[in-house]
């Protein structure tokens, strides 16, 4: 039977739904070892006197913020680096994936109170929840991102 002009594109249509179903499309969650609720990462900072890394970022639309996440935080160095002085704390700001309500209000009232102007931006807290200075994209990966990171939590 010869299939008509309408029956392949409908066929791809309906394999479409049928993985959609199988493989759920991915809610803004945050990358691994990486926290999205702020008072719990501001509790476990202060628990384990820990640093705390807060990234503001557009994950799924920021170029920079994709680099920064390439070129630093998916890295070796940096994960072996934040494993012993860093929580990590992913406040993102998505245009193609869901987000929960309460999610979006934290995101949206800790960029307001930061004054967040744009992204990447990288705010870093003590482990009493002082902020002890921000970064941005840094080119060279995560040697430099590292050194600039020493600079702020040796103050």
């Amino acid at each position: 039977m010869r299939e008509t002009a309408l029956v392949k594109p409908l066929r791809l249509v309906l394999l479409g739904v049928a993985l959609a179903a199988i493989f759920p499309a991915r809610s803004a969650s945050a990358k691994p070892n990486w926290l999205t609720d702020f008072k719990q990462a501001q509790a476990e900072a202060k628990a384990q006197k820990k640093f705390l890394l807060v990234d503001f970022t557009g994950s799924d639309w920021c170029g920079w913020c994709i680099r920064l996440e390439r070129e630093v935080f998916s890295k070796p160095e940096f994960e072996a680096y934040a494993s012993k002085n860093l929580i990590l704390l992913e406040i993102d700001f998505p245009r193609g994936k869901a987000q929960s309500a309460e999610l979006k209000q934290q995101n949206q009232q800790l960029a307001q109170q930061l004054g967040i102007q744009g992204f990447p931006t990288v705010v870093v807290f003590d482990h009493e929840g002082k902020p002890v200075g921000a970064l941005g994209y840094t080119p060279g990966g995560p040697e430099p991102f590292l050194a600039a990171l020493e600079k702020l939590r040796d103050g």
